[in-house]
This record gives C-alpha cells, sequence and structure tokens, in this order.
C-alpha cells in the first residue's frame, strides 16, 4: 500500500482482535498470529477460535498467510494449512524477514518451509519490509486475487 496500515506492537503476539482495512474493490481483514504469540493455554484456545470462525464464516476470495522464514511451521500452522485445503481457499504463503537470512540460506529456507506445509515453494513468496524485496508482488497478488481489472 505505499505506507504502514496496520497496527503493531513492540511485544509480538498481543494482537488480540480482527482489524477491517477497507480497500476499493475489497476488504483487507489483519487477524491475530497464533504460531508465535506469547500466550497462555486458554489464550491461544480462544485466538484459534477466533481464526476458525473468522475463515469459516465468511466468503473469501483468499488468504494471504505471513510466516516468519526463520522458524519451522507449528503444529498451528499445519493444522490452518490443511483448514484452508479443506475449505479450498486460496492461500498466498508469504514469507516474511527474508533480509535476516543470507541469500542462500533464504533459498534453501523456502524450500524447507514448502516441504513442511505440502506447498509448492514456487507459491510461496520471500518478503522483506526492510529492503523491499517482493513487496510489488505481494500487492499484484493481492489485486489479482481480488479481481482488480488494473492487474489485468
Amino acid at each position: 500500500m505505499g505506507r504502514r496500515v496496520a497496527r503493531v506492537s513492540a511485544t509480538p503476539g498481543k494482537t488480540r482482535a480482527l482489524n477491517v482495512y477497507r480497500l476499493p474493490g475489497l476488504y483487507l481483514v489483519d487477524l491475530p498470529g497464533y504460531g508465535f504469540a506469547h500466550a497462555s493455554k486458554s489464550e491461544r484456545a480462544g485466538l484459534q477460535r477466533l481464526l476458525t470462525a473468522a475463515l469459516t464464516h465468511r466468503p473469501l476470495r483468499g488468504v494471504v498467510w505471513l510466516l516468519d522464514i526463520r522458524r519451522d511451521p507449528s503444529a498451528d500452522d499445519l493444522r490452518f494449512r490443511g483448514l484452508m485445503a479443506e475449505r479450498e481457499i486460496p492461500l498466498l504463503g508469504v514469507l516474511t524477514k527474508t533480509d535476516k537470512l543470507g541469500y542462500e540460506r533464504g533459498i534453501r529456507r523456502k524450500s524447507e518451509v514448502g516441504e513442511a506445509l505440502g506447498m509448492d515453494p514456487v507459491k510461496l513468496l520471500a518478503t522483506s519490509s526492510v529492503s523491499g524485496l517482493g513487496i510489488a508482488q505481494l500487492g499484484e497478488e493481492i489485486l489479482a486475487a481480488a479481481g482488480n481489472p488494473q492487474t489485468r
């Protein structure tokens, strides 16, 4: 979008609500993260229920799934991947923080994460908000999934 719009906390895992952004022709819904959140078992279960409800009771054109390239997919990640496959929801896996790894390690990690999730690594988009890597392509992918005529 060319500017920061998401609400962020200095402490990872503090988001506890759905943040909805209305754009021309589409809505972006920012869901709380669950995988690396510092939360109690009951809070994590509540987040899991919130995410499941949001993803199963709404019509979706697709999901942009942000994953830290430095972390191995968790059991929660695997359950989420299964839910998206079961519902046949188009899923764009976005690997974040690629600037934290060297080029060779980044390529290796992309392949490892894809294999762990049962996703073709080609369908995972490597990004970095620091260097800008993949950010323009991410925007294009979102607009294309939303059916934006500007991308055709």
